[in-house]
């Protein structure tokens, strides 16, 4: 059973104004106490397309369909599902646009996290404006998403400190170039045309063949590096 403030724990009959908000109200709840939550099932009324029941469940609510075996399989899946019945149900009022508390069950069938851990849980994990930056620069160097984790977490001192985990740098990583790709060679274009623009010494060149491969060359003297230099300070 979670512990939690009292006037965190959902009621039956709580009243909201949105659906979100009972959503938000039942996330942070979960966040308190030691789960994760995910959206579940939803029912609209015919006559105007609303919805007039929304399930919000454990993360670990039901179980899994046991994959076939494949012969080329060489990690096993883990098992996140265990029949976990915790969840809330969220009924809009028939004359109204508000949502109240339909129905709560508050007993888990697994361990939930504990205050230590609550870091690593889904709702706590969240890339900041910070950790997009770090990576991003850090890419720039030819750093990789796993050196940059741990990095960032000498900086702040610790795991418990990230805010986010290493899958997230990864994913955070994996986008940017999902994003780039095709792009890549403009970029250093505009790249060398910035460059030039900041300093009048500098040179490049680039020639692109019949399958638009590119080749280039840049070159500058000493002190067009240096008043590149000063120019970025």
């Amino acid at each position: 059973m979670p512990s939690c403030p009292t006037h965190l724990k959902p009621v039956v009959g709580i009243k909201f104004d949105t659906l979100q908000q009972g959503i938000s109200f039942y996330e942070n709840y979960a966040r308190v106490s030691g789960f994760d939550t995910r959206l579940y099932s939803t029912k609209k009324r015919k006559s105007d397309g609303k919805i007039s029941l929304k399930y919000c469940v454990c993360n670990k609510e039901g179980f899994r369909e046991t994959p076939r075996l494949q012969s080329n399989c060489k990690k096993k899946r883990p098992i996140t599902r265990m029949g976990c019945n915790a969840r809330i149900t969220l009924k809009l009022i028939n004359d109204q646009d508000n949502y109240i508390i339909f129905s709560f069950h508050e007993g888990h069938t697994h361990p939930l996290t504990t205050p230590n851990s609550a870091h690593h849980s889904k709702q706590c994990r969240n890339l900041t404006l910070a950790h997009k930056k770090y990576i991003m620069d850090n890419s720039r160097a030819n750093i990789g998403a796993t050196k940059s984790y741990r990095l960032m977490k000498e900086h702040v001192g610790g795991y418990h400190n990230m805010a986010a985990s290493v899958s997230d740098f990864k994913n955070f990583q994996r986008n940017i170039r999902k994003h780039i790709r095709g792009k890549d060679a403009q970029m250093l274009i505009e790249n060398f045309k910035r460059k030039q623009e900041m300093c009048s010494s500098f040179f490049f060149k680039y020639e692109v063949d019949d399958k638009c491969r590119g080749k280039f060359s840049a070159s500058a003297p000493l002190s067009a590096r240096i008043e590149y230099r000063r120019a970025l300070q």
